[in-house]
């Protein structure tokens, strides 16, 4: 298991908070990485794969003139996935994911093979904007870019030790 995962896993518990993901690029390794963790019942809610626009669009709800706009691989669709999924999914925290993990998707000079776009919403406030080149195949990139998404999230959980719990009502 990556070494991110489980140190994230016991601070989700230990806050009592839930999560859910939006996977495009990833197309479900973060929820399957993180399902692994131990007690991964008492936080993880479940995942949606992402990876076609139309599912973007149509799950999501993420406005078509959005992806037209800035490619789905891109930090504002990726936001509008992790606000969409909170609308699907009842979580405290909402994580979408998009990015290239192989050519023949939106990739420029700006943008290579390898971008990937995290962010994580709790509540309307954005916790979690990255975007990082990755570097390998598309299954490293993929693995590289589970490690830094849940390396930002135990950031995140370490940062703000006393969270309030306003969701579900836990905290």
């Amino acid at each position: 298991m990556n070494k991110n995962i489980e140190p994230c896993a016991e601070l989700m518990i230990k806050k009592e908070l839930t999560l859910a993901f939006a996977e495009s690029a990833t197309a479900g390794r973060l929820s399957a990485d993180f399902s692994l963790a131990e007690s991964a019942g008492k936080f993880l809610k479940g995942g949606i794969v992402c990876y076609d626009a139309c599912l973007k669009e149509d799950i999501l709800q993420v406005p078509k003139h959005l992806i037209e706009q800035y490619t789905p691989e891109s930090a504002e669709v990726t936001e509008a996935i992790a606000r969409g999924l909170s609308e699907v999914i009842d979580s405290d925290i909402s994580i979408g994911v998009t990015g290239l993990t192989c050519p023949g998707g939106s990739e420029t000079a700006e943008k290579p093979v390898g971008t990937m776009f995290i962010c994580g919403i709790r509540g309307e406030e954005v916790i979690i904007r990255d975007s990082v080149v990755f570097h390998g195949s598309p299954e490293e990139i993929v693995v590289q870019a589970v490690s830094h998404t849940a390396n930002l999230l135990r950031l995140y959980l370490l940062k703000n030790p006393t969270i309030p719990c306003t969701k579900h009502g836990n905290g």
